[in-house]
């Protein structure tokens, strides 16, 4: 049940899914609104720290979902050659999109050389820095693979409802339920 089998996807792939999913949706909507906020504002500093600390945390998982993927199997993909084709792209690019969005947010924070209190439990520390324009360009980056990835994600989730509504595949249900998929 925790992994990966040719007929489902295990328990650890799902959790890191869905955690991913509400994670990645909650620091676009957190990233978008602190943008916005005045200097006096009580969550001028708060909403970054918030921000950075999740975002920190995210990579740390997409890093480990990566290794995770690597040594589990990959379920059998539902539809035709095209469709399955377009999927394996569209996963690769998620991934691609999410570690751009996070390593560019990681260049921002540490462009003057200082660390990232990840929820003042540790610190990242700030490996690269002082780079000309680094915060500006990685400011950049961060916002259009941000939008890239909200909207790739959106075409994601649109494909899975099709499969599932239309297409009348498990492949919604599999990424539910580890449990389903193993009875058949």
């Amino acid at each position: 049940m925790w992994r990966n089998t040719r007929s489902g996807w295990g328990l650890v792939s799902i959790l890191f899914h869905w955690a991913s999913a509400v994670a990645i949706l909650g620091l676009f909507l957190l990233g978008w609104w602190m943008t916005d906020l005045g200097y006096y504002d009580p969550w001028y500093n708060r909403a970054p720290w918030w921000h950075r600390s999740i975002g920190m945390l995210l990579l740390f998982a997409t890093l480990l979902r990566v290794l995770w993927r690597l040594f589990q199997p990959t379920p059998v993909s539902h539809g035709s050659r095209l469709e399955r084709i377009a999927a394996h792209l569209g996963h690769t690019a998620l991934y691609v999109l999410m570690l751009t969005v996070m390593v560019s947010g990681y260049l921002i924070s540490t462009a003057r050389g200082r660390g990232i209190s990840v929820f003042d439990w540790f610190e990242v520390p700030a490996l690269v820095s002082h780079l000309p324009d680094q915060a500006s360009i990685a400011g950049e980056i961060h916002w259009y693979s941000a939008v890239a990835l909200l909207l790739l994600a959106a075409g994601h989730t649109l494909a899975a409802l099709k499969h599932h509504f239309l297409d009348r595949h498990d492949t919604f249900i599999r990424m539910l339920n580890p449990a389903r998929t193993r009875r058949r």
